[in-house]
């Protein structure tokens, strides 16, 4: 018997997000008179109810495809969220250990290849990679933003190269915080401090899976399928996607 772990956030208005989120509820009530009816003309004298949702297709829980990353991958047009292979979705999951990394520290390949080590695991293509830092205990607080480690453009090829299509993190983003990428790059003038994660993704295409969290349920670093399907939105570079790993409820395996 199969059980699921939810690793998303809640999509929701809180200080853990760089920009607002806001609801507007059209209520059971309101809804009727919307439909130029009233509430006594339905069932139970409600109507049904509507919400308008204003957000970025980066908040909670979502994945940024190759658009995001540049117009070109690997010399073709990069995907958008809508054109992304459903197949390159669902994987085995790799969960890396990484939260030694100090917030603001890049996740180096040696950090990723003593996680390997440390969870028995020689990378194969079309692993799903999820890398631990536990800054998901800090979601819903003002912290969550900058208070992370990120992967280097080093530890990316590393783990694209080894046939990774998905790599996703607990944390704000893959790459380490902005003030920690402005400010090197402010203090030395070197462009490759600025987003080297994503930027990697105009060599080779990758999908990147951020704000993830509950990384700490899952028993064991691997045994384990990830399921993230994007909503698809036409021309988009990211879509909303809830992430889930599903696990035999009796060994903690997969079948």
């Amino acid at each position: 018997m199969r059980r699921l772990v939810d690793l998303s956030v809640v999509t929701r208005h809180t200080p853990s997000e760089a920009t607002p989120v806001t609801v507007e509820l059209l209520d059971h009530v309101t809804g009727a008179t919307v439909l130029g009816l009233t509430p006594e003309d339905f069932p139970d004298g409600m109507a049904i109810s509507n919400e308008t949702v204003t957000l970025t297709t980066h908040t909670g829980t979502h994945m940024d495809a190759p658009l995001h990353y540049g117009p070109v991958s690997g010399g073709a047009p990069a995907k958008s969220i809508d054109q992304v292979p459903l197949e390159w979705c669902v994987g085995p999951g790799v969960r890396l250990d990484v939260r030694h990394v100090p917030p603001g520290e890049g996740i180096t390949v040696e950090h990723l290849r003593a996680a390997l080590r440390a969870a028995g695991h020689t990378l194969r293509p079309g692993d799903i990679v999820l890398l631990w830092t536990g800054a998901d205990a800090l979601w819903g607080e003002a912290e969550y933003l900058t208070k992370y480690p990120g992967l280097t453009g080093e530890g990316t090829a590393f783990l694209v190269e080894s046939g990774v299509r998905v790599i996703g993190i607990d944390a704000w983003g893959l790459d380490r915080p902005m003030r920690s990428m402005i400010d090197d790059y402010r203090r030395t003038g070197d462009k490759k401090t600025l987003w080297p994660a994503h930027v990697y993704g105009r060599t080779r295409e990758y999908l990147q899976l951020e704000k993830l969290a509950q990384l700490a349920a899952l028993p064991a670093p691997t045994g384990f399928t990830v399921v993230c399907f994007p909503v698809a939105v036409a021309g988009a570079g990211a879509g909303w996607t809830r992430v889930v790993a599903l696990l035999d409820d009796e060994g903690g395996h997969a079948r």
